[in-house]
């Protein structure tokens, strides 16, 4: 399977150079508003992307935008973002034995797409699972959240 990307234009025009480098699933979460639907919305269809990543073997990496990971942006943003988190982590546990790895990758605003595709492309390629990284320097030097 080649680089399978779904992300806004700005993060798949940063993954097109590397797209021989790796194979696997980038899904970039976007944020939903507040109200349950949209929520559980945004969640359905990150469990149907990682089902597909189990049932077909194949690594996938979440993005998502830092501030809605530590709660900045409202309660249905910081569902959204670790539900996903969440869901990386349970199929990176239950994928083990078939070496699916899982990531989550938290950007800022300031992100430098370039960067971030650099590492997307690595956690994609016999890296780590279950793991977040966070890129940009939103969160350096900060009490969290």
């Amino acid at each position: 399977m080649a680089l399978e990307i779904h992300a806004g234009p700005e993060l798949s025009d940063a993954l097109a150079p590397h797209a021989g480098e790796a194979h696997g699933l980038v899904i970039q979460v976007v944020a939903a508003g507040d109200g349950w639907n949209e929520v559980m919305s945004v969640l359905r269809g990150v469990f149907h992307h990682s089902r597909t990543a189990a049932q077909n073997e194949i690594p996938i990496v979440y993005v998502v935008a830092g501030d809605d990971l530590l709660g900045r942006t409202g309660p249905g943003a910081a569902m959204v973002a670790t539900g996903t988190l969440s869901a990386a982590r349970t199929l990176a546990a239950e994928g083990r034995k078939q070496r699916v790895a899982a990531n989550v990758v938290a950007l800022e605003n300031d992100t430098d797409l370039a960067e971030a595709a650099r590492w997307i492309v690595a956690a994609l390629r016999d890296g780590p699972t279950g793991e977040l990284i966070r890129l940009g320097a939103g969160h350096v030097g900060k009490a969290l959240p």
